[in-house]
Formats: structure tokens, C-alpha cells, sequence
């Protein structure tokens, strides 16, 4: 893919140590089921305690999945449909986070003419939710909170929806480069939208729509958004926090420390 405005070419095809190109990855799919699956971070790519996969549904009812002694937070990127959970139906579109228990087995009708694309990431399911805990949270119906002035996110899955154990969320970044800093907290991300690079482990690697990325704790990073556009980035960390929160920052003189909160 070639980005004319900023005159570079953004050649996401290839398998790092901390990003991958969805479409790189090998897909696979049972039996009678209407999922293509795709692991793009787990143990076996350095991702000890996330594990994120892009679920690919075609038209009509999927077989039933779920994880024990995982939760699993869903993002639909595109498509729609519905996601019946233990029986109960929820409504997906586009920009949905929904939260699935360990144990919950759930299945998605999808009732579009193209595929519906999601990403899925099971996290560590220690503490219990709520009896009043949200399935589903929508973007718009979420307030834009503001990481500085380039930068804003939206909570979708967190403790407000009943998850205490990690938090997913949508980053909004205008084009810019942040100060390279750490996160206390683990992480994987996946682009939805926009071109850029990510800065980390003295490589900058590059990053387009469908790239997916993991950073573990304390791991030094950068996003940047080199494109014309707005970059949406969709993060879920463990545990559970602020994705505005950092271990440490550069500045332009030193490297500072912040309490992150």
C-alpha cells in the first residue's frame, strides 16, 4: 500500500516480534462453522497472558465457542449481526465492544451480505462481575476522553461495563509522533483505521489497517500516525486501568518518571 501524501510506502506484509499483519496469518475454521479464525498474539508470539485472534463470519449462524478461565472482549470492526450469549441475544454493529464471561458459550448470527469482522482477545478471568454487568457497549453512546492533545480514547469494555480484570478500548490519534514511554500493563492493539509506525525496541516497523501488535509491561514504544488522517486503534491491556496512564515518558530534554494511575 502506498500512501501518496506522505510519500511513503507502507509494507505491512510481514511477522514481527511485536506486530503482525493480520493478513499474513494462517486462518482456520471447522467443520460446518461460518468463522474463519486467525491467532495473531499469544504464548507462542511472546504474548504470555493476552491471546488475540481476528474472527472472520460469514453470512448466516456460527457454532457455539467460548473459553474456561478466560474472558474474552469482542470489537466489531465491520459488519453485523447478533451475538447470543448463553442463550440471550445482543445486537453487534461496528465500533461494539461485548464482554463474554469464562464458561459462557455464545455464537454470532451474522445477517449481512459481506463478512463480519471481529477481534476477539481472552484475558485472565480472576475476579467475578457484577449480576448487572453490560454485554455490549457502543462506542458513540461512550464520553471522548482526552490521553493530550493529539490524542483522545473511548472506553468500551472496563470496570464501568462490569470487567475488572483488563480494559478495552478505542484511541483516536491525530497525525503525530508521541514522546517514545512504557505502560505498566500488558497489551495488544490492533489498527482499525490509518497508516503510521510503531517506534519500539529500535526498529520502526510499519502499520497499516489490520496490523495487530503486542507490548509487554515496561516494553518502550511509540505509536506514530503518519498519515493525512485520524489513526483508530483499538487496545485491550491487562489489568485494568488508564490507557492514558504511563510507567515513564521522554520529554524533550530527559526522560521523566510518572506515576501511572
Amino acid at each position: 500500500m502506498f500512501d501518496m501524501t506522505v510519500g511513503t510506502r507502507f509494507d505491512c506484509r510481514m511477522r514481527h516480534r511485536f506486530v503482525v499483519a493480520e493478513a499474513d496469518v494462517d486462518g482456520r475454521q471447522a467443520e460446518g462453522d461460518t468463522v474463519l479464525e486467525k491467532t495473531t498474539m499469544d504464548q507462542s508470539s511472546g504474548s504470555q497472558v493476552l491471546e488475540q485472534r481476528i474472527l472472520r463470519f460469514a453470512p448466516g449462524r456460527s457454532l457455539e465457542r467460548g473459553e474456561e478461565g478466560r474472558d474474552e472482549l469482542l470489537y466489531v470492526v465491520s459488519g453485523s449481526g447478533t451475538l447470543e450469549v448463553d442463550g440471550q441475544p445482543h445486537r453487534l454493529e461496528p465500533d461494539t465492544g461485548a464482554y463474554v464471561r469464562s464458561g459462557e458459550r455464545w455464537s454470532v448470527e451474522h445477517d449481512g451480505a459481506d463478512e463480519l469482522l471481529m477481534v476477539a482477545v481472552a484475558v485472565p478471568a480472576e475476579e467475578d462481575p457484577p449480576e448487572d454487568r453490560r454485554f455490549v457497549v457502543r462506542f458513540d453512546e461512550q464520553p471522548e476522553l482526552r490521553a493530550d492533545d493529539k490524542r483522545t480514547f473511548r472506553y468500551l469494555v472496563n470496570q464501568d461495563a462490569g470487567c475488572v480484570d483488563a480494559t478495552q478500548f478505542v484511541g483516536v490519534v491525530q497525525p503525530c509522533r508521541a514522546p517514545d514511554h512504557s505502560h505498566a500493563y500488558d497489551e495488544v492493539g490492533y489498527i482499525v483505521e490509518g497508516t503510521g509506525f510503531a517506534h519500539v525496541d529500535g526498529e520502526s516497523i510499519p502499520l497499516a489497517a489490520g496490523s495487530c501488535f503486542h507490548l509487554p509491561p515496561e516494553q518502550v514504544h511509540c505509536i506514530e500516525n503518519a498519515g493525512p488522517g485520524v489513526m483508530r486503534i483499538l487496545g485491550v491491556f491487562h489489568p485494568s486501568g488508564d490507557p492514558a496512564s504511563r510507567a515513564y515518558q521522554d520529554t524533550d530534554d530527559n526522560t521523566v518518571a510518572i506515576r501511572a494511575s
